[in-house]
């Protein structure tokens, strides 16, 4: 470790980090001196600030630690502090297996997508407190959760303003129903909504203009945003994006969202260059992690809110713009070509070319040359 500040780009940076919070240089020392383990275990006695993640990330990065995932962590963290205290034993037994053996599946299931963003994080919390919720409701009664009737979940849902109820309860009384806890209650929640696009052809050309021209804005935050409204990229998915997705020869710069490599657009084709040349800048580690976004923690790439914050602090919508993208798209490319070239299911890709008004059913063609396994696409 000692070895991997002195040759890090500049020592003084975890230094600076690790000097920031005493719960994490007391750590170090006890690790050092052998009177803590050197394990996660350990880290999640301290608070979760930021100081505390980078000297975990640190270990983790230089192979002291395994990987980790901080979201599933803090939420592991979470139901240990929030469901003991508050429930009686027979309820906390329920609520816990609904939280470890449901949510956090789907939140492992999230990690392994590389889809597991804060909003993911905090949506699984509210279920699980909807949950709880519902059984300190059947407490006060003197009901369990087994005897519980359509009554008290109607109850619950009608003396619940702020938001919807119905869907967040929906996900604790589907797996009641599943597991035979309870299969007299129905709470099926809202269906999704058919997509819609709100932003007009024209304005999401201008935000197109905007970011390929106006270099006053961080390229990462440019390329992100171009990603998104001429690809259809969802922030996930472009945070998560490793090096060898980019290809770059003399002539061109190759990009491969999904399948198929595409071919980059002038000014954006630059732009990427440009980036590549500067992007070691922002390393914070001697090995490079790979991430096309290296972020501020040890071998960890940036988050979704921080492109989110920035394109909507410029006046750029992402989740508005992608949909204005994939209208656009399923317009002019067919289906099954669509799917393959932007990480979309067939189904998704025949529901936005419904959207669209084009009809590609017919389309039985085998591809061109440009579609061809090997071949470039430019859309």
């Amino acid at each position: 470790m000692l070895d991997y500040w002195i040759n890090s780009v500049d020592p003084r940076t975890p230094l600076r980090w690790v000097s920031q919070s005493q719960a994490s240089t007391d750590l170090l020392r006890q690790m050092a001196c052998g009177q803590s383990s050197i394990s996660h275990v350990a880290f999640r006695q301290l608070p979760p600030t930021k100081p505390n993640d980078y000297l975990r990330n640190l270990l983790v990065s230089i192979g002291i630690l395994g990987p980790w995932e901080p979201h599933v962590d803090r939420f592991i963290s979470w139901l240990d502090t929030e469901i003991a205290p508050r429930l009686e034993p027979e309820c906390a037994f329920t609520i816990n297996s609904y939280a470890r053996w449901h949510i956090l599946r789907n939140l492992h299931r999230h990690a392994s997508n590389g889809t597991l963003t804060q909003a993911v994080a905090n949506s699984a919390r509210i279920r699980v407190r909807a949950a709880i919720e519902f059984c300190e409701l059947l407490a006060r009664r003197g009901v369990s959760i087994e005897d519980a009737t359509q009554v008290d979940l109607e109850e619950l849902i009608s003396n619940s303003p702020g938001y919807n109820r119905t869907k967040t309860i929906a996900s604790f009384i589907a797996w009641a129903r599943k597991t035979r806890v309870n299969r007299n209650l129905t709470a099926s929640g809202e269906p999704w909504p058919n997509a819609t696009v709100t932003i007009s052809t024209e304005q999401h050309w201008s935000d197109v203009e905007r970011l390929l021209n106006e270099d006053h804005h961080p390229a990462h935050i440019r390329l992100a945003g171009l990603f998104t409204l001429l690809f259809a990229q969802p922030l996930n998915r472009i945070v998560a994006m490793r090096l060898q997705q980019i290809h770059v020869t003399e002539t061109d710069v190759l990009v491969t969202f999904a399948n198929d490599p595409i071919e980059m657009p002038p000014i954006l084709d630059d732009l990427l260059r440009n980036y590549l040349t500067t992007r070691a800048d922002r390393l914070v580690e001697t090995s490079d992690p790979g991430w096309l976004f290296p972020g501020g923690q040890p071998g960890r790439h940036l988050v979704t809110e921080v492109f989110r914050r920035d394109l909507t602090a410029i006046g750029i919508k992402p989740y508005e713009s992608r949909k204005a993208s994939m209208f656009h798209l399923a317009a002019r490319i067919p289906a099954p070509v669509l799917a393959g070239l932007l990480g979309i299911t067939d189904r998704n890709a025949a529901a936005w070319a419904k959207l669209s008004g084009r009809d590609w059913s017919a389309y039985i063609q085998h591809r061109d040359e440009a579609g061809q396994k090997g071949g470039t696409h430019a859309i």
